[in-house]
């Protein structure tokens, strides 16, 4: 991205009270986001009120730093070899058809690593409990290498438990995955993750929508939960309480009409309950990757 484009980019979405829906509506009413910042205020107003309108107005303090360290950030490498880093506009070609498909696509998007895993039409979300079962955490690793040996690229959060098991089962196969994270790219949350990232940097993908330096920040994870499930076909919950978050995840994979799949647990333990209720809600209850990938190939049909 160049720097006047990504310079609109970060002064529109930098702009206190204007949410994802209104800049998606100065977006359609404008044609691009530099005519946005471009147009005066009595103009734009009319669509987002007087205080969000004067301070899309305003340029803001320590924008050009900012933006020199986006661009600095975009054109550096590591360790000799960079990962290839990319700063993707909605409108792109290179971002995401399964995520721009959904009810509220992220209006930028930071990629680290294998960007073309983006356009992958066979992804599948694996996510569950922070504190898994050993056997919940092998079964996170079996269903994420079977279905990486398939072809599907598998897509999670970088969390403790579930998410690094997928993120490793995937990695083990020899396929890529990608980690949505609720940081900027330029952090790894949590810090005991940081090799993993590293690896998923070099072999698969890290992705976020928050800028350098957004420090992991509770509200952050919803938001990271709706992209884990909009860039997927189907997402997959291992183990669940019935207060995990997780669940959030199932919710919104259903609002966007994908799939979701749960596996069984024991009827004692709590991190099943999360599972059992999806279950009980419609989701599908499968015992192996082989149950994912029969239910897919049949929508297929």
């Amino acid at each position: 991205m160049e720097r006047l484009e990504l310079e609109a980019w970060l002064r529109l979405l930098g702009t206190p009270r204007l949410g994802r829906e209104s800049a998606r509506r100065l977006l359609a009413a404008f044609g691009s986001v530099e005519a946005v910042v471009a147009a005066p205020a009595t103009v734009l107003r009319e669509l987002v009120g007087k205080t969000v309108a004067s301070a899309l107005s305003i340029v803001p303090v320590g924008l050009t730093a900012t933006v020199d360290a986006a661009l600095a950030w975009q054109h550096a490498g590591g360790d000799g070899e960079p990962p290839c880093r990319a700063i993707i506009p909605l409108g792109d070609p290179r971002y995401p058809k399964q995520l721009l498909d959904t009810a509220d696509p992220p209006l930028l998007l930071y990629a680290q690593g294998a960007i073309n895993l983006l356009q992958s039409d066979k992804a599948i979300a694996i996510v569950g409990s922070r504190n898994p079962t050993p056997q919940g955490e092998q079964s996170a690793r079996d269903f994420a290498r079977g279905l990486s040996e398939a072809g599907w690229i598998i897509v999670s959060g970088l969390a403790l438990g579930v998410d690094a098991a997928a993120h490793e089962g995937a990695l083990a196969s020899g396929q890529g995955t990608v980690a949505v994270v609720g940081t900027g790219l330029d952090r790894v949350y949590p810090r005991s993750h940081l090799e993993l990232a590293h690896r998923i940097s070099r072999a698969g993908l890290m992705l976020s929508e928050f800028p350098l330096g957004t420090p992991p920040l509770a509200a952050h994870f919803p938001l990271r939960n709706r992209v884990i499930a909009g860039l997927t076909r189907g997402t997959l919950v291992v183990e669940a309480a019935l207060k995990s978050g997780s669940l959030i995840t199932a919710r919104l994979a259903t609002e966007e009409g994908r799939e979701v799949f749960a596996i069984p647990g024991s009827i004692h333990s709590p991190q099943a309950r999360g599972c059992h209720a999806l279950i009980k809600q419609g989701a599908k209850l499968v015992e192996s990757a082989a149950d994912i990938l029969d239910e897919l190939a049949w929508q297929q049909r």
